[in-house]
């Protein structure tokens, strides 16, 4: 089996091991507490603007899209939820701390790196075959990953769904969300106290 099928089709669950280790080693302390929390806010922040466009589409566990979205954050960047959830793992190690802070970002990021380009590779390969040329367009207009300034303009007319259907949908991320900073703070909070 191709590594980017177990990894698209795993990617929930990939986080969990860092996500442990982060807890174990955390020390929240300022001003990386701070900072790795403005990050998760921007990150999220460009999810729920991602989600608002592609909709519930994005939790599938079938590789493929119903039609091409290509606007909102779409028409900065071919990826925004895979680029929003890179921010928001980095921004849980710096909200994390300790020790080994550095060294966990690290990780992080190239691990996320690893698999986002795996996983987008693969998903690439499917959408050109389903849209044909209109993604090959959509390649040659709008990055893979790192946003461009000025979005692409075309012929995409959509609407973004209500901020109540979008949370609907980005619930399960906020409530693991919740869960892992809510445990790094509980696992510092028993640190200190012994």
């Amino acid at each position: 089996m191709d590594i980017r099928n177990i990894l698209f089709s795993n990617r929930s669950f990939t986080p969990i091991p860092i996500a442990l280790t982060l807890i174990y080693f955390s020390q929240p302390k300022t001003p990386h507490l701070y900072l790795g929390l403005g990050l998760i806010i921007i990150g999220e922040f460009i999810r729920i603007n991602a989600v608002r466009y592609a909709g519930g589409a994005t939790r599938t566990t079938k590789v493929g899209a119903p039609s091409l979205c290509t606007v909102g954050p779409y028409s900065r960047t071919r990826n925004p939820l895979y680029l929003g959830n890179m921010i928001i793992y980095c921004g849980i190690v710096f909200f994390s701390g300790g020790t080994y802070m550095w060294e966990l970002l690290f990780t992080t990021f190239t691990f996320f790196t690893f698999q986002y380009s795996m996983i987008i590779s693969l998903e690439e390969e499917k959408l050109i075959e389903l849209f044909k040329n209109d993604y090959k367009v959509y390649c040659n207009n709008v990055p893979r990953l790192f946003p461009r300034i000025i979005p692409w303009v075309n012929g995409d007319s959509r609407f973004p769904l209500s901020i109540d259907k979008t949370i609907k949908t980005e619930k399960r991320t906020l409530q693991n969300l919740a869960l892992i900073l809510f445990s790094i703070l509980l696992s510092a909070y028993f640190k200190n106290s012994l």
